[in-house]
Formats: structure tokens, sequence, C-alpha cells
């Protein structure tokens, strides 16, 4: 039974990702990238599906934490007879992806039991696992495991156990190396080298970021370890950034509301792009902007909403029916059919992030800015379309009021691109189907009755997308149609003080009712109450937001507070940086529009 979504702990090295238990279980890892299938998937199943155990065999006391701004995680477990702690890691920068555990012997004497399951491909492929001088060598198709360090486990069965004690002083290292099965594996690390160096890379890149400028702003700490987050879900190689590193965590347990997370979605990237830039991370956007012209290069028209990690356009969408899911929520999906959708609000994040990294002085490339006229004219084209909106709803498609007002921001930026910058296009006519726009939201987009913003055009519900109109600069936070549509979001999205995304209940997403309030949005109220003078509400949701971290400031897509737990896919790109922009709303430290 996989533990909570909040008792693990994410290590990467910035190509993939591992989720870590409490109980020093490795229970997700993919390779050699965020999407490539699992080789550990007990998060999704069980122990027989995947995962890899390090921990003593009687009971212990568990304490945690990473060792500053980095990712090395360290797992201090307090028994009876004695303490040891476990150090987890992936150094950033090696040939191939690795995972490096070490055990220190910290004060008495303990003894550790460990658990290794190989299952490549979603627990799909049994490996054929054999000893060899260099280790324990696992390999099924193209892909292949070397464990080395000791003492190894031995076979039983279809997995590898073994038991050994640590006592103080002593130290015992293991190193897990992904490679091409038809490659010799890679030459041994020296572990000492590899820590020292991924702490370096960690705490360098951590120290680049101006939230360090004064230690005792309370937000300080959330807020650097988000950015964190937001650089690990960011691929080192191809600069693609994925919405999380999981897949199929559900959004209510039990239910088939459940998403392949592990690509790069148009809006999340240029979301954390956004964040990114506000906290002094230009070179992170040069390459998610290198990024983003490779994907989307070719006909407008085939622009997609998502790409893989190196701009791949074929991601179909498939279920694994010999997983389980965590706490039995099924279907466990992989690939995304969202990936057809037509989702008008995409072309106006990305004109949003450009127009933000040219404001914030990186160099525009020559090919860029003819992508993105050539962008402003595939959203004229689709200009009145319904689409699938922000939520990628799996209902009929609808004229969402935050897709209209995203198409007005690009026509916006693409405005500004002309006026401010002096860059070439047809200012006039985008002035004009900006305007167009406007006139159209304000008669359609709007309950005239309640005089708030609504979900669609003629409906009368809202919908927490609605929160990021002042962000865009559609109008301003205290607009009185802005604020009628916060108070109708109080009285009609909140449940225990948190946000949902719109009233399932309604049907609009083509899915059964039900899912828990969506983080995202939470942070978005608080970043509109900060905006409008209501500081108090600010800090005390903020507060509330914050607390609903893992002891390791790690946030989820979700969070259900009935059963005060984490749900969906883990770490949530979108949950960290709107958390970023929420703790800059109320400390002053970003502008009000971007």
């Amino acid at each position: 039974m996989p533990l909570p979504i909040e008792d693990y702990a994410l290590i990467g090295d910035c190509r993939t990702a591992a989720l870590v238990g409490r109980g020093g279980s490795i229970d997700w890892l993919c390779l050699p990238r965020f999407d490539s299938p699992s080789v550990f998937a007990a998060l999704l199943g069980t122990q027989e599906h995947g995962h890899w155990q390090i921990a003593p065999t009687v009971p212990a006391r568990v304490e945690r934490r990473y060792r500053g701004d980095t990712f090395v995680l360290e797992t201090t477990f307090h028994t009876e007879s004695g303490v040891v702690r476990l150090i987890d890691l992936m150094p950033v920068g090696s040939p191939y992806p690795q995972v490096i555990r070490r055990i220190e012997g910290v004060a008495g004497s303990v003894e550790l039991a460990q658990d290794l399951a190989f299952r490549f491909g979603y627990a799909e492929a049994l490996p054929w696992v054999r000893r060899t001088a260099g280790g324990v060598l696992a390999a099924a198709g193209p892909d292949a495991l070397l464990l080395r360090g000791g003492p190894l486990p031995v076979a039983h069965g279809h997995r590898h156990r073994g038991e050994f004690r640590v006592g103080a002083g002593e130290r015992y290292d293991f190193t897990l190396a992904w490679h091409p099965s038809y490659e010799p594996p890679p030459e041994p690390v020296d572990v000492d080298t590899e820590l020292a160096r991924t702490e370096h890379w960690w705490t360098s890149w951590a120290d680049r970021s101006d939230c360090g400028a004064d230690p005792h702003q309370h937000y300080r700490a959330p807020v650097q370890r988000s950015l964190l987050v937001l650089r690990a879900l960011t691929h080192i190689e191809t600069g693609g950034i994925v919405a999380a590193a999981t897949t199929s965590l559900p959004e209510a347990f039990g239910g088939p509301r459940n998403w392949d997370y592990r690509y790069s979605w148009l809006r999340d990237a240029a979301l954390t792009l956004e964040a990114l830039l506000a906290h002094g991370y230009s070179a992170e956007a040069v390459a998610w902007r290198d990024w983003l012209l490779r994907a989307v290069a070719g006909d407008p028209e085939d622009i997609q909403i998502m790409y893989g990690l190196a701009g791949e356009r074929d991601l179909p969408e498939r279920e694994l029916t010999w997983l389980p899911g965590y706490a039995d929520s099924k279907p466990v999906r992989v690939g995304n059919g969202a990936v057809d959708q037509f989702q008008a609000d995409v072309i106006g994040e990305v004109m949003v992030a450009l127009d933000l990294s040219l404001r914030s002085g990186i160099p525009h490339p020559g090919h860029a800015w003819p992508l993105q006229r050539a962008l402003l004219a595939r959203a004229r084209a689709t200009m009145g379309r319904p689409d699938s909106g922000i939520w990628e709803i799996r209902g009929a498609p609808r004229r969402f009021t935050h897709s209209a007002v995203m198409t007005w921001a690009a026509f916006d930026r693409g405005v500004r691109a002309v006026e401010d910058h002096g860059l070439p296009g047809p200012v006039a006519e985008w002035r004009r189907l900006r305007e167009e726009l406007r006139a159209e939201i304000e008669r359609d987009g709007v309950d005239h009755e309640r005089g708030c913003f609504t979900q669609y055009y003629g409906g009368r519900g809202v919908d927490a997308a609605l929160l990021q109109l002042p962000q865009v600069g559609f109008c301003a936070p205290d607009d009185p149609r802005m604020l009628a549509t916060v108070a109708a979001i109080e009285a009609e999205l909140i449940n225990d003080g948190l946000v949902h995304r719109y009233r399932t209940e309604e049907g609009v997403d083509g899915l059964p009712p039900g899912e828990y309030p969506f983080l995202a949005c939470s942070f978005w109220l608080v970043e509109q109450y900060a905006r409008t003078g209501r500081a108090k509400d600010a800090q005390a949701l903020m507060d509330r937001l914050l607390s609903f971290a893992n002891d390791l400031g790690l946030l989820s897509e979700e969070y259900d507070p009935d059963g005060r737990r984490q749900a969906g896919n883990t770490p949530q790109a979108l949950s960290h940086l709107a958390l970023v922009r929420a703790a800059d709303a109320i400390t002053g430290h970003h502008p009000p529009v971007r």
C-alpha cells in the first residue's frame, strides 16, 4: 500500500526524479527521463510493482530533511539500539541518470534490511537479473540497471533482499545506474565527489535567487523551495518543463480523474518561466524560450497545448490495466489525450511569457518574432471557436471567458511588442481585435444581474481561472466586476476555506462529479486578496496553504480537507509557481500585472 502523498520526498537530477517514502523506499522512478516508463512503480500499486527500500528491521522514529537548498535527502532512523542516516540523491550532470544511497551509522548499532524489486516498463516487464563482477545487473529491452556497492542483496524469487548491521562511524554506499542495455555500464563513481558536486550545484543555483536578500522574510523558505522544485522539474538538456513528476495520482481518491502530468504544457511552462524570471533566473528563461521555438516550429495550425520534453508531439493516452492505481484509483494512464484538444488560452500564455522575457532584457533571437506573429495569426483565425479551456474539459467545448481573455492578452502583447519594442507588425489590426474581444467579453462573459464574470459565455457559474484576469491586465484587481467575481467564488467554489476550480456537479467537464480543492486556485485567491487591500485575509489563507506542504516543503495538485492529506500529482509545478506569485503579492516583490 503506497504511503500518503505527503510522505514522499523528491530527489532528482533535472532529467528525471524519484519519490522516496518516509520509510526509506523509492516507490517511483522513471528512467532515463521524467516521461520514460517506470522501473519502480509501487506508488501506483504494491511493492511487487517495483521499489527499493533500505530501512531498519525494527520500528523506528523517522526524521528527514533536505541538506539546505538542495535535493540531497537525509532520512534519520532512531531505534532502541541506535541511530542511522540514509542519504539519497541523484547526481546532477552524470553521463547517465543514477541514484546514490549512503547509509551512515550515527550511534549504537542498527540492523537494516534491503528489499529491491526491479520492474521495467511500468511493471509490465520483468527484467533478467544476474550477478556480475560489477554488481547486480537488471536488463530488459533497451534498458539496463546496475546496482553497485555493498553488501549487495541476494535473489529471493523475483526480488533481491539482504540484511546488514551498521555501527556508529560505519558507512555503506549503493549506486544504481541506468544505461542503454546495448552499451557497457558506466564506470563506478566516487560517492564523496558526487555528493559534494551535487550539493554545490543546487546551492549555487539557489544562491542566484533574489528571495534570499532578506533572510527574515516570512515566506523566504517556501518561495526558495518552490523555485527549487520548478528547477527540478525543468529538463537540464532540453529546457522542457514538466507539470509534475508523476502520473495518475488521483484528484479524488478512488475516482477516474487520474492524468499523466510528465509532459510540458505550454501554459504551465510559461507560468513557470514568469515565476523564475521574477526571481532573477534569466538563463532558464532563455532555455525555455529556445525549447518553445523548437517545439512549436512549423505550421501554426499544428500548435499543441503540450509536448514531450524534447518537443515530441505524439503523446497518445493509454490505460495500464495491470496496475491497481494509487489507493485503488483507476484507471492508471500514461500519455495524455488532452494533447489533441483546442485550448484557446495557450497562445495568450505564451505571448505573455515572451513579452515578459523581452521586458526583462533577454535578447530576442531573429526567428522568435516571426513565430509570435504566426501565433497571433492563428489566434485571429480561431477567434470565436469554442474550446476545452484551461481545465481541459472532456465534455462539449464552450466559449470560456478565461480563454477569451487570454486571447485578448495575446493581441495586447502583440501591440506592446510593436509600441514598446519597435518590432514590425500589423498593430492597427491587433488593436482592433483586442478591442473587439474586450467588448465581446464584457457583453457575453459577464452575468449582468450579479455583475460578475462567468465561467463561459451565457452561463451563470464562476470559475477559479477568472482570478487570472487581473494577473494579465484585463481588469484591475479592484474592478467592481472582479470584486463581484471574488464574492461569487467565495459563495460557490469554496469548501472549508479552500477553492475548487469549478462546480463539477454541473457536468461541464464530461466526467463524474467530485474532486478536492485545487491548491493553485487558492493561491490565486491569496494574490487577489493582497492586491485589493485584504491583507489579513491574504495572510491567513496563505499561512493555511503553506501548512499543507509536507515536512520538506512539497505540494501536490490538490488537498483533501476532510482527510487532511494531499491529492493529485506531485510535486505540482502549478501549485509551487502560484505559491511564489502569492508570496510576491503579499510582500510586494512582484509587479501586479504580468
